[in-house]
């Protein structure tokens, strides 16, 4: 295996460890307004403990997962400048949104507390909603039209727009993204917590999972029949199976179970991504003879080799400092842990 394949599955492992784990983050957030509503809840200063208690369940480890898709990013630049070139320019704007929106949502985590007025928190947590979702979607949309080829000319430029991405594929793509992180998320909630939070993003967990496994078995059978090979529909089906064992395991109060289950088909169909993209990195559309492989788009042998050896370095302490804190934040939480916050004004629309 030459340096360059090496580092093509590196981006691979970079991202699946970002979408699982900023998966249930983001699944989290889009079920703030759900959990902590007053659907479920008493009245309203039981909804804001029990959004406290979402929160609380991400809090100390948001943005370390956050650090995933920046390594990503900084590897592809490092590793494969002409794909970063033609990645970045061709989807500026869509990657602009991404940006925004988690920037929208770590303001809303951080300065959500800040105040203790309603109208002032219910506003930090539409930003937390949307700036959740709209990431999920995006990446989904987008990293499901990198695999199955957008426009690029002989100059590696990229040759559509915005709407070229929102084809039926490309959206498919996004709506599983957004089923699939709702459900992780909703099994991560119920792993963190206890009493009837906890129980009830089981039930969540329990209807959007049929969702995101119909979602999910469409696209990737739509992606396998077009561009599949033998590999990848090895890791289809694992990705099936996971998902129908962690939502079994869901039903069955197995939280932990359950979680590894949605963990293995995030894992597994960002796996099916990578088989079906290599040897390519961006393929074209326009002519497959002008697609960026990860050959003709990859750095010199001198930069992989060192950026190999960093990589054996510095990887290993990220992930025990990673691990010690998931540790350290492992106990579940319930509104008993919540402390009484100051009185909340209404919020009127």
């Amino acid at each position: 295996m030459d340096l360059a394949t090496f580092w093509f599955i590196v981006l691979g492992v970079l991202w699946t460890g970002y979408l699982v784990l900023e998966g249930f983050d983001f699944g989290v957030g889009m079920l703030l307004p759900v959990l902590g509503g007053r659907r479920y809840a008493a009245d309203a200063a039981d909804a804001e403990k029990r959004r406290r208690v979402l929160l609380n369940t991400i809090g100390p480890v948001w943005d370390g997962n956050e650090v995933w898709v920046l390594t990503a990013g900084g590897a592809t630049f490092a590793a494969f400048p002409h794909w970063y070139a033609t990645l970045f320019s061709g989807f500026y704007l869509p990657l602009l949104l991404i940006l925004v929106a988690l920037i929208v949502r770590n303001l809303g985590f951080e300065y959500r507390h800040k105040r203790p007025e309603a109208r002032w928190k219910a506003r930090w947590d539409q930003a937390i909603f949307w700036g959740s979702l709209v990431p999920a979607l995006l990446w989904g949309v987008a990293l499901t039209n990198i695999v199955r080829g957008v426009p690029i000319d002989a100059n590696k430029e990229y040759t559509g727009n915005l709407f070229t991405l929102l084809n039926p594929a490309g959206l498919l793509g996004g709506l599983v993204f957004v089923a699939l992180f709702l459900t992780h998320g909703a099994i991560f909630v119920a792993l963190k917590t206890d009493g009837k939070i906890r129980l009830e993003a089981r039930q969540i967990a329990e209807r959007v999972g049929v969702v995101a496994a119909v979602l999910a078995v469409a696209l990737l059978l739509w992606i396998g029949l077009t561009d599949g090979k033998l590999a990848s529909w090895v890791t289809t089906v694992v990705a099936a199976v996971a998902l129908l064992g962690g939502l079994a395991a869901n039903r069955a109060g197995r939280e932990g179970w359950a979680f590894i289950g949605t963990a293995v088909t995030i894992a597994m169909a960002v796996a099916t991504y990578f088989l079906v993209l290599f040897p390519n990195v961006m393929p074209s559309t326009t002519n497959p003879a002008w697609s960026l492989t990860v050959d003709n788009a990859s750095s010199t042998d001198y930069t992989l080799k060192v950026m190999t050896i960093v990589a054996l370095i510095f990887t290993p302490i990220v992930l025990i400092y990673q691990g010690w804190t998931y540790w350290v934040f492992r106990k579940r939480l319930t509104v008993k842990h919540i402390p009484e916050d100051a009185p909340l004004e209404k919020v009127t629309h």
